[in-house]
């Protein structure tokens, strides 16, 4: 039987600390890796069970992984030089890793079955096939209702195509540029709003040809120039701004707080949760703003901080769609009301992630509740618990 957990309230936070590399980064380092020349060197590489997954799967398709003085060294195949794997590639519970690989394969003649855990499977995959499908990738599922396992066929010949996003998805975007990388001419992704765009920069840090486009009220044009060549380079992981905002809401709650994060991802497409927070009164500084392998980074001093509640509006969604749980907890410490809208991509995780956070934070005697693909927060300034 396993045993509850209990948390007490804590005293105020100081110093300094390091997060755990960002995910996405991790999962394209390898890769880009995988379908470049030479080797890319990883350091900063988040070993998460999701991300293993991705670097057993570019191992299965040829490229060599190992460990080399404390980073991750990837000997890549290039691209189109990948081959099939000798059994089914597993990514676990790896939504980014699986759609992202369905591009990589669909510009290689050969066949491969995808799989993962339960909760994978229950995913839908429609959203990546049907531009793949588009280009020339062959699979053995209806894309409408298409959910792992599958098996899928990529061809030496795909076609390049212009693909408009119907809702922003960061992974789909990406699985089509893979897949351009393989096809000649232009291949181009247009999004109704900016998603996050790690497989951008870091195409262009490979040496791909990439351009965007901006096409006005939020909207973007990704290109990418088939037939590419990329070469391996050094890649320095930051820190994942998903895991920064736990470290960042527990000093901004705690009174006396002032704490450091180091190496945190400052991307613009990723940067919805600290914006919102300084809506809520948060103090907020970046120290050392950098640039780190096509990255924007930078040093996040917090200090605890008196929040309002606030009005989230859905365009921001895309941009901390992840953080959105954590900016709940810290909504029932506002004062007043905090509503977050546009939420309809929680309710397809692996679990549905709106219902499950207004749910936790009313056993803690919170007033939460869900309206259609809204999450409404009634913030007292203050959680007594509960469990």
């Amino acid at each position: 039987m396993k045993q509850p957990l209990t948390a007490s309230p804590s005293a105020h936070l100081s110093g300094r600390i390091r997060v755990p590399g960002d995910k996405s980064i991790s999962h394209r380092a390898l890769i880009l890796g995988a379908l470049s020349t030479g080797i890319t060197r990883i350091t900063g590489l988040l070993e998460a069970e999701d991300v293993m997954a991705t670097a057993q799967a570019v191992a299965a398709l040829g490229a060599e992984v190992e460990r080399l003085d404390g980073a991750v060294a990837v000997k890549g195949q290039g691209v189109g030089g990948l081959r099939a794997p000798p059994s089914a590639l597993d990514f676990g519970n790896s939504g980014t890793g699986s759609r992202l690989m369905l591009g990589v394969v669909a510009g290689h003649d050969m066949q491969v079955e995808f799989t993962g855990d339960a909760s994978l499977r229950r995913r839908p995959m429609g959203r990546a096939l049907a531009p793949l499908a588009a280009m020339g990738l062959q699979t053995d599922s209806d894309e409408d209702h298409a959910t792992l396992p599958l098996v899928v066929r990529g061809t030496c010949d795909l076609l390049p195509i212009v693909y408009d996003l119907p809702v922003p998805s960061a992974q789909v975007k990406s699985a089509v540029l893979l897949a351009g990388l393989h096809a000649p001419g232009r291949t181009t992704v247009v999004e109704p709003l900016a998603a996050r765009d790690h497989t951008e920069r870091m195409l262009s840090y490979f040496g791909a040809e990439i351009s965007v486009e901006d096409r006005g009220a939020g909207a973007r044009a990704v290109t990418v120039c088939g037939d590419a060549e990329l070469h391996g380079a050094s890649i320095a992981v930051p820190g994942d701004p998903s895991s920064a905002a736990f470290m960042l809401a527990a000093a901004l709650i705690s009174p006396g707080s002032d704490i450091v994060v180091e190496g945190v991802l400052l991307n613009p497409t990723r940067s919805g949760f600290i914006e919102t927070l300084r809506e809520m009164g948060a103090r907020i500084e970046v120290l050392d703003r950098r640039d780190e392998g096509g990255e924007p980074v930078g040093d996040l001093r917090v200090r605890a901080s008196a929040l309002k509640g606030v009005r989230v509006p859905p365009d921001r969604a895309p941009s901390m769609i992840d953080e959105y749980p954590v900016l709940a907890c810290l909504a029932a410490f506002a004062e007043g009301e905090t509503r977050m809208e546009g939420l309809a991509e929680l309710k397809v995780k692996e679990s549905d992630r709106l219902a499950a956070t207004a749910g936790g934070l009313a056993a803690c005697g919170v007033s939460a509740r869900v309206e259609g693909n809204d999450l409404i927060v009634e913030g007292r300034g203050e959680v007594k618990g509960g469990g």
